[in-house]
């Protein structure tokens, strides 16, 4: 067994060695962290609370975040700036929504207080045959597929149809003519339905319902042809139709209303870029005013239409050469000279009193009656078209 070796002898050195002599420590403290700041309780709250539940309360909580914080120097600034914007914001927010909630309630409550006063028997749009008088929510004819009310026409009533029929591919929403082939249809429906046009009262308009894109798509064919009398209270069927006139009353209102309805039909666009349509169009006017002039040739005779169906004649054959050369016009300034002089060869006086020798209505419509040169020279033809 070995031993350790005996501590080393001499001057300076002893065994075992002294103990260190205390001396000074460190200062109280000295190397120790200082305390860190609390967070602030409201600068948290105020995130949570407007990002969660109540966003009005999160901008309180917000500033008095911020005011705590800089007078207790306690941590949390930055959160409660950023819980104080987006409570603000999420305020707003909340505004917004409520507001367009509240909104969208009034006028659902509006509808509702609309549809409890509409009279009749509810009924789908394709349902309604011509004859047919209905009401719609608040009056509103140009409403995507309003709801219709069936209601007897002896009753205040919005429209009356003067046609229900189905659509040729021609009549396609996706084709150009659209638009003008469901007008054209309806026009002459309502001609056939209401033949003394001047009869119609002036708040009566021409509206027709016809198949959207999609609902074509799916297989909607139906076109429905509507007099719309929105504006005034209506009671009573407009229909004055063959059945209920005199023979020879609705053979000349036919003739009479397929010249208006050809005069207030010109083609679309520029005369110089279409004047073969322009001057295809004249010759549908021409020809028009013959098959007028070939009906009151034959009722000349008739006692009591002597004089004023030879009035009329003798203008319809001023008329026809005047639409003869506008249909040869060779430029669009000659064109448009011989329209304005073949419009003026027929004066509404003349057809005025020729009507009132049929026993047909004299009230001059406002859109004739507003119109100088004559018969069917206006901007179109009867109460303006609408589609809905």
């Amino acid at each position: 067994m070995s031993t350790p070796p005996s501590p080393p002898s001499g001057p300076g050195h002893s065994w075992p060695p002294p103990s260190p002599q205390p001396g000074w420590g460190p200062p109280p403290g000295y190397g120790q962290p200082h305390p860190q700041p609390g967070l602030n309780g409201f600068a948290l709250a105020s995130l949570l609370v407007g990002l969660l539940c109540l966003p009005p309360l999160g901008v309180v909580f917000g500033i008095v975040a911020l005011v705590q914080i800089a007078r207790q120097r306690q941590r949390g600034r930055a959160l409660a700036v950023v819980g104080l914007a987006v409570s603000v914001l999420m305020t707003g927010v909340m505004v917004f929504t409520v507001d367009r909630v509240a909104s969208a309630v009034r006028e659902r409550m509006d509808s509702m207080g609309e549809f409890a006063d509409v009279e009749g028997d509810l009924r789908d749009l394709d349902d309604l045959r011509a004859g047919d008088c209905f009401n719609v929510p608040g009056g509103d004819l140009l409403a995507d597929r309003p709801l219709t009310y069936k209601i007897d026409c002896a009753e205040p009533h919005h429209g009356e149809v003067t046609a229900s029929k189905l659509l040729e591919p021609a009549g396609a929403p996706e084709s150009a003519e659209a638009d003008r082939v469901s007008e054209d249809e309806c026009w002459k429906a309502q001609d056939a339905y209401a033949m003394d046009t001047w009869a119609l009262p002036a708040y009566a308009e021409m509206f027709y319902f016809a198949p959207s894109r999609q609902s074509w798509r799916e297989g909607d064919r139906r076109l429905v042809c509507v007099i719309g009398t929105t504006a005034e209270e209506r009671r009573g069927s407009l229909r004055q139709d063959a059945g209920s006139l005199k023979p020879e009353q609705s053979a000349f209102l036919r003739v009479a209303n397929e010249v208006e309805f050809v005069l207030g039909r010109p083609p679309v666009g520029d005369l110089e870029d279409t004047l073969p349509e322009h001057q295809a169009w004249a010759r549908g006017v021409y020809a028009a005013l013959g098959d007028e002039a070939k009906v009151l040739e034959a009722d000349r005779t008739r006692p009591g239409l002597e004089k004023a169906v030879g009035a009329q004649l003798r203008e319809i054959e001023a008329a026809r050469a005047a639409w003869q050369r506008t249909s040869q016009a060779k430029t669009a300034a000659d064109f448009d000279r011989q329209w304005d002089r073949a419009l003026r060869a027929m004066s509404v006086e003349t057809e005025k009193a020729l009507r009132g020798a049929y026993g047909l209505s004299t009230q001059v419509p406002e859109w004739l009656a507003d119109s100088p040169e004559g018969p069917g020279s206006g901007p179109g033809r009867g109460p303006s078209a609408q589609a809905a």
